[in-house]
């Protein structure tokens, strides 16, 4: 169970957010299924972090050719219960490890998910072990907000996310600024306790992210402002970014 888990742990956020990981997360998959698709095209796509399967059912069911990991069964225990599910090769593992085997087309890492490896070194593993296992010339996708450093001021933060009749949600966070990290709880209090949701990430500049490619031996192909193709600019608050390998 999450309780017993530490930040850190792949299977930390899963086991805290599967169950209703879905009905938490309403948003359309289509946008970046069509994006991808056109990305993979006839080889094999392959998921970081895949969870229920929002995205690779959607991209599945276009013809590619999808294979995931993550670092919660129970998330993935939850794709395989919808329909057509249980056609998605997967595996149980540290996304940063990459723990498959190549090649592939179209390697991808969405919604923010590459932040949820809070160690530099841990997200600079998973771009070399991306490169790896990528084709020549195929493309690591990775897509992410861009931090908003009035967000992180003075070191904390609480927000309130709903008050009903008999329950009311907060959000703590705990800001350290030096390693561009937060932790936080989500706290729900009702008539049946208090409930938990702990989560962490380590968030990165776009251009920190370029280094990451670079040293992984990949280049920056094509930056978006999201997954329709709008330009990327500086007044951008997220980015879908897309590396390749060489030819």
């Amino acid at each position: 169970m999450a309780a017993s888990r530490q930040f850190g742990d792949p299977g930390l956020f899963g086991e805290a957010w599967a169950d209703d990981y879905d009905e938490k997360t309403p948003l359309d998959p289509r946008p970046a299924a069509d994006f991808l698709a056109g990305l993979a095209g006839e080889g094999r796509a392959l998921e970081l972090a895949i969870g229920t399967g929002r995205v690779a059912l959607p991209l599945a069911a276009r013809g590619v050719r999808v294979e995931g990991v993550d670092g919660s069964d129970r998330m993935i225990r939850k794709m395989r219960a919808k329909p057509g599910g249980d056609r998605i090769p997967s595996v149980v593992g540290d996304m940063a490890d990459v723990p498959v085997e190549g090649p592939f087309t179209l390697v991808y890492l969405i919604f923010n998910t590459l932040f949820n490896l809070l160690e530099a070194d841990r997200q600079q593993d998973c771009f070399r072990n991306v490169a790896k296992v990528l084709e020549p010339g195929g493309a690591f996708v990775v897509e992410a907000y861009v931090p908003d450093p009035s967000f992180f001021d003075r070191g904390q933060r609480v927000e309130t996310l709903d008050v009903t009749e008999d329950s009311a949600t907060i959000e703590v966070y705990r800001f350290d600024l030096a390693a561009q990290r937060f932790h936080s709880q989500k706290i729900t209090f009702d008539v049946d306790g208090v409930h938990l949701r702990p989560h962490a990430e380590r968030y990165c500049w776009p251009s920190e992210l370029d280094l990451m490619a670079a040293h992984a031996g990949l280049r920056l192909d094509r930056r978006f402002e999201d997954w329709s193709g709008r330009p990327f600019g500086p007044g951008s608050t997220g980015h879908v970014s897309v590396y390749r390998t060489a030819l």
